[in-house]
């Protein structure tokens, strides 16, 4: 009677906790059915609110248009950033424009369900995007400027309306594009529960714990703390349709531990505790070299993974001296030693600035090819250039007046902070090289690592002083690249808007650069693209409202295989991208893993 008493307790113990009864036993996954993760869950999960905001649910509401995680909630189409195609998920086929690209048509495959068994309709992406708009979540921030509607023309047929310019002309029909594989689909019925009981309020509905969520991915939530988190695989998952994967994916589980830091998240692949770890590894290549561990990356050679984004310092222009000052702004950038941060934060793992000359172009031929080399190699800079910087602020008359060993502008030390999540220890030595060559100028840059949970709240504040050049990076590869990723470092649409997750983070404003944004989708002579590229280029080497610290995979991609196998690679012709299983069409790598001891 005592045990039965105390498995009754525990029962309703787990139920108080929202925990599933099969969280009983979540520490004794079956690791012949586990697939474990590290880099990518940090903190405890804040809720399940697909539409919400905040969540820090790394393995479920997670992504952008370079592929979004849908594991949990789908998107219409997955993207492969190693063809730039677009593969129908939830969508049947193929896209269509009418003629003036003011309208794009979607069908939703039949075979398409909810969780709750109902079918996945029009209707649901109508309503995704409305509530959007509706209470400014990152579907809305992003998109509200470019989509003027989405219309459900039927239950499985939808059109979305593009936002026209005034000369009735779509503002940009590539936003349309990256819709489609950036954006998971909710339920619409969920979102109206959710607004009724919230009353309609936008902060409340944002900050929803979402426990009741419908979805339409291959697993669902299964355990969650503050030591890791669990998804389990959906038996029932309409993708198992022959219209879409014909089976289900093979782990029953995906787990996450909430490691540390990065070296423990490593100490955890080099155990075998972990299958597919998305962080830095410095040297990763003397894992299997050096250590003989069953180790590999996407590519056997340096950089190992698909370097397509660029981790950014941006300059908070909330703060006067940063915003008013180019010279200072600019002194910092060329002081910093990047080859020291390559060859340091990133052993390697990423060109020089002398190989891909900086501008606002990712290193991939196709981007490089995109701007006039040039028209702007007197303005680009590859670092560690201590007497330019110097003579730079001594020409702005920013000068240490007071003899203590630091500048001053207008008469007020120059005290900046650089910022990155704590744990993040490749951006953790990016910054410790940028307050260096603050020393090195007479410009006192100290470094501050908030755990993630907080950075992410600060940053993304409009109004924040408290971060004075902090990291984040900007989009690597999507439809709309690099237009893109430029818009994010230049767009006033993103100044001033709340928990902005979408780009323009230090709230720079440049007519000219908007101006230039906005006329660029809708240009297809290829020489007017490169030359307004171009310009904008020009514009960011002189106005330098932000600086690359270096190139870098959207994802790395490091797996352990003694426990599973045949993960993708850049030579076995399946043309899986290295997105850690989850991501774009990287999910389909799910399908196909082999067990090494079946």
């Amino acid at each position: 009677m005592k045990k039965l008493a105390a498995l009754l307790l525990a029962m309703i113990l787990a139920l108080s906790l929202g925990l599933t009864a099969q969280a009983e036993t979540v520490t004794e996954l079956p690791r012949n059915e586990t697939l474990y993760f590290a880099g990518q869950q940090w903190g405890t999960v804040n809720s399940w609110n697909v539409i919400g905001t905040n969540q820090n649910n790394a393995m479920a509401i997670a992504g952008g248009i370079a592929g979004y995680r849908t594991l949990m909630f789908e998107t219409l189409y997955m993207y492969n950033f190693m063809d730039g195609s677009l593969t129908g998920l939830l969508a049947d086929g193929d896209y269509a424009w009418n003629e003036d690209m003011t309208e794009l048509s979607v069908k939703i495959k039949d075979a398409a369900k909810w969780s709750d068994g109902t079918d996945v309709t029009a209707q649901d992406v109508a309503r995704t995007f409305e509530i959007g708009v509706e209470i400014g979540n990152g579907t809305g921030t992003s998109y509200g400027a470019y989509i003027a509607g989405i219309d459900a023309v039927d239950d499985k047929n939808l059109v979305i309306r593009a936002a026209l310019n005034d000369a009735g002309q779509p503002v940009n029909p590539l936003k349309l594009l990256d819709f489609l594989s950036g954006v998971p689909v909710a339920q619409a019925a969920w979102i109206d529960t959710v607004v009724e009981r919230n009353g309609g309020d936008a902060v409340a509905i944002l900050n929803d714990a979402g426990d009741d969520v419908v979805w339409s991915g291959p697993y669902t939530r299964y355990f969650a703390d503050d030591t890791k988190v669990v998804l389990i695989r959906d038996d029932n998952y309409w993708g198992q349709d022959a219209s879409m994967w014909g089976k289900l994916p093979v782990p029953k589980y995906i787990a996450h531990a909430i490691y540390a830091d990065n070296p423990a998240g490593e100490t955890a692949l080099k155990a075998g505790e972990v299958d597919v770890c998305q962080q830095f590894i410095g040297n990763v290549q003397n894992l299997w070299l050096q250590d003989g561990l069953p180790i590999s990356t996407y590519y056997e050679e340096a950089p190992y993974g698909v370097c397509l984004t660029m981790p950014t310092a941006w300059y908070n222009m909330n703060i006067p001296m940063l915003k008013e000052s180019a010279a200072l702004r600019k002194a910092i950038a060329i002081a910093v030693d990047y080859d020291s941060i390559i060859a340091n934060a990133m052993t390697n793992q990423s060109p020089s600035f002398n190989d891909a000359p900086r501008s606002l172009m990712n290193p991939t031929e196709g981007e490089q090819a995109l701007y006039d080399h040039e028209a702007v190699k007197d303005l680009q800079w590859a670092g560690n250039d201590i007497e330019g910087a110097i003579a730079l602020l001594d020409e702005a008359g920013i000068v240490d007046s007071d003899g203590d060993g630091w500048r001053e502008y207008n008469g007020e030390k120059i005290s900046l902070n650089a910022v990155c999540p704590n744990g993040w220890t490749d951006w953790q030595a990016s910054m410790e090289i940028v307050a260096a060559a603050g020393a090195k100028i007479g410009v006192e840059i100290t470094t501050l690592y908030p755990e993630y949970s907080i950075y992410q709240t600060v940053f993304t504040n409009p109004n924040q002083t408290e971060y004075a050049i902090f990291m984040w990076s900007p989009d690597g590869a999507g439809p709309s690249m690099p237009w893109g990723r430029i818009n994010q470092f230049f767009s006033s649409s993103f100044v001033g808007v709340e928990n902005n997750w979408s780009g323009n983070w230090g709230q720079y404003v440049n007519e000219r650069a908007d101006e230039l944004l906005s006329i660029i989708p809708m240009t297809t002579d290829a020489e007017e693209l490169k030359a307004m590229y171009t310009e904008l280029v020009e514009i960011y080497l002189t106005e330098v409202p932000s600086f690359s610290l270096m190139y870098r995979p959207s994802v790395f991609h490091a797996v352990n295989e003694s426990v599973w196998t045949n993960f993708p690679t850049g030579d076995d012709g399946r043309n899986i991208p290295p997105a850690d299983c989850t991501d774009g069409y990287g999910i389909a790598a799910l399908y196909e893993l082999e067990l090494v001891n079946p």
